[in-house]
């Protein structure tokens, strides 16, 4: 049981949870859920491939965690690096093979963001932006991916809500970067954000694309079925709007309790993603 919850810490397994919301919205927003065959093909593959895309990341990240992330599993000896490169190999083959039995679509994007998951980890995430780009599209690519499982356009419904994520997903990689700047700058010398333009410059970078997510949130609520004027959607985007606007404002003012302020709010923002993601699932779900 102690070797199971290390493999579920290290693969984050609270991110696969999200992504599972996700899919099921797109899926539900582009036309209903498919199958239960495929159904279940359509949750196992975006799962598995985040499991697999952890696992390396902390594979490739040890040093780096040493420093910043003591608690990892393979920093305090939980799980061996051997342990890790086993968990996303088999991971990322039983993703990339479910999305093969759906379709062309799925198969093509699962395949990518696989590929693309190993080149981060190993080298994107050290070049300037791009690695912080790189995360903000794998937090979108379940939305594009649940609605190409059952669809072969897209919605703009599910377009809305993908660039809405994108920018709130951005905003809090950037802030990532902030809070871990030291281990990355020091142990793997990586040009971020911080690094080019200065922690407050980045931290105000960030809040811009906080108030440009809250913004779509808001468009959602007046003009976009099915969210135009759903209590429920506004009362829990609402919270979720409130709590980025909170970190991203803290990030920006807090200067001299910086570090109390960046581990008390890490997983603050997750949670606020969390909660517009079920927002919009039951939205759809009530609107099918």
């Amino acid at each position: 049981m102690n070797k199971l919850a290390a493999v579920l810490k290290l693969t984050r397994i609270e991110h696969s949870l999200m992504l599972v919301i996700a899919v099921l919205a797109a899926e539900l927003l582009a036309g209903g859920l498919p199958q239960m065959s495929v159904l279940l093909l359509s949750l196992i593959s975006p799962v598995f491939i985040s499991m697999a895309s952890f696992a390396v990341n902390d594979y490739f990240d040890i040093k780096v965690d040493k420093l910043n992330r003591k608690n990892r599993p393979l920093v305090t000896g939980e799980l061996k690096p051997a342990d890790a490169v086993y968990v996303a190999t088999v991971s990322f083959a039983i993703g990339v093979l479910a999305s093969a039995s759906i379709n062309a679509y799925a198969f093509a994007i699962a395949l990518i963001f696989a590929i693309l998951a190993v080149l981060y980890s190993y080298k994107l995430k050290e070049m300037l932006v791009v690695g912080n780009l790189y995360v903000a599209l794998t937090m979108l690519i379940p939305f594009l991916f649940g609605n190409y499982v059952v669809s072969g356009a897209l919605r703009g419904s599910i377009l809305l809500i993908s660039v809405m994520v994108f920018f709130s997903g951005f905003a809090r990689e950037i802030h990532g970067t902030i809070r871990d700047y030291r281990g990355d700058v020091k142990m793997r010398r990586a040009t971020t954000l911080p690094r080019a333009i200065g922690v407050e410059n980045a931290a105000l970078d960030a809040l811009l694309f906080y108030l440009a997510a809250v913004a779509i949130s808001i468009f959602l609520f007046f003009f976009v079925a099915p969210f135009a004027n759903n209590p429920l959607f506004g009362a829990m985007i609402g919270v979720s709007d409130m709590m980025l606007l909170y970190v991203g404002l803290g990030y920006v003012y807090k200067k001299k309790r910086a570090q109390q302020f960046y581990e008390r709010t890490r997983n603050v923002s997750l949670l606020a993603m969390g909660l517009a993601l079920v927002a919009i699932l039951i939205s759809a779900a009530v609107y099918i």
